[in-house]
């Protein structure tokens, strides 16, 4: 089968390689798609990723079609499916307690183990959902806005408050498009005014500020000196998320949507006199997939809207690297791997 390697930091090609093994029970085999270009895609290529042996194939946003199930299996041949790409131990302690996103040796593919920018892979069967009314390309965005949907669940009922995300990139974006549909009140931020304008253009949040100097004086001003009930960073960025708590109202919540290595440090007193929470939030669950999936079939959520970029299996070797650098216009770019 086709397969698109990462060899090592800037080598990407295309390669044969041998089939897959039969299955065991409970196993799925699949004939991917489409697969979406996630930014960690991008950090791999560059070299760029703190926990990475090479080579690695990528891809863990993904759309497939059922070539082989288990004996007993529900899955129909030929059904296009969702997939979830968190592998994960079903004994740890956060597996028990129904947290698998989280799971004490989990294996996401196309990081820690092979993934789909590939002809066929095989995985559980509980980690494959049927995709329902959706396109194959439409549910190959389902795992990368389930991210941002998950956070939003995290952050607890809206009831009607301010929610502040922080970072307009593909993840962002999500997780106010999910932060609105829960009822929030959405103010976006992000250093780049282009952005902003790209979100208000294409997905009507009118409300935005841009990050860096006045950008807290602005955020009080839109609340009425109150701060926002919700804050998401989804930047990926320490120095942001270290500045984002005095955004937070009283008894407010504050939710980091992505992870550095870096140190985050706070000063207590502004902790503590808001009462409020700091949560993490990583990768997403069955009910966030299922969210998300409901959410594009209701038109909630316009993927041609996201979806700015689009390749093939055959091309990806040299769209990829170019899109890792050229990012104008880039939200979100999908690999269409089989037609």
């Amino acid at each position: 089968m086709r397969a698109l390697i990462c060899n090592e930091p800037g080598g990407l090609s295309l390669i044969e390689r041998p089939a897959l093994p039969a299955l065991t029970s409970r196993e799925v085999r699949l004939a991917i798609s489409h697969v979406g270009i996630c930014g960690t895609d991008y950090h791999i290529f560059e070299g760029k990723h703190p926990f990475l042996q090479y080579p690695r194939v990528m891809g863990h946003e993904i759309s497939a079609r059922v070539a082989e199930a288990a004996a007993g299996s529900t899955l129909k041949l030929g059904e296009l499916v969702i997939v979830n790409p968190y592998l994960a131990c079903g004994k740890c302690i956060a597996c028990r307690k129904g947290k698998p996103n989280c799971c004490m040796a989990i294996q996401v593919l196309g990081v820690h183990t092979d993934g789909a920018m590939c002809d066929e892979i095989i995985v559980p069967e509980s980690n494959v959902y049927p995709a329902g009314s959706l396109t194959p390309e439409q549910a190959a965005t389902v795992e990368f806005l389930a991210i941002g949907a998950h956070a939003v669940r995290r952050a607890g009922p809206a009831e009607g408050g301010r929610a502040l995300v922080i970072g307009a990139g593909p993840i962002g974006l999500g997780t106010a498009l999910f932060a609105r549909i829960a009822g929030f009140d959405v103010t976006l931020s992000d250093v780049s005014e282009e952005r902003l304008g790209v979100a208000r253009d294409r997905f009507g949040l009118e409300s935005s500020l841009v990050a860096g100097e006045g950008a807290l004086s602005s955020g009080m001003a839109l609340t009425g000196n109150e701060g926002f009930d919700a804050v998401f960073d989804a930047t990926g960025n320490a120095r942001s998320m270290n500045a984002a708590l005095p955004f937070v109202a009283h008894g407010g919540v504050l939710v980091f949507v992505s992870v550095v290595k870096d140190d985050i440090v706070f000063a207590d007193p502004e902790f503590h006199k808001r009462e409020m929470s700091i949560i993490g939030s990583r990768n997403a669950l069955k009910d966030d997939f299922m969210h998300v999936a409901a959410s594009i079939a209701s038109g909630a959520i316009d993927t041609d809207k996201l979806i700015t970029h689009r390749t093939g299996l055959e091309d990806a070797a040299n769209d990829l690297p170019r899109w890792a650098h050229a990012k104008e216009g880039l939200i979100k770019a999908v690999i269409a791997v089989s037609a």
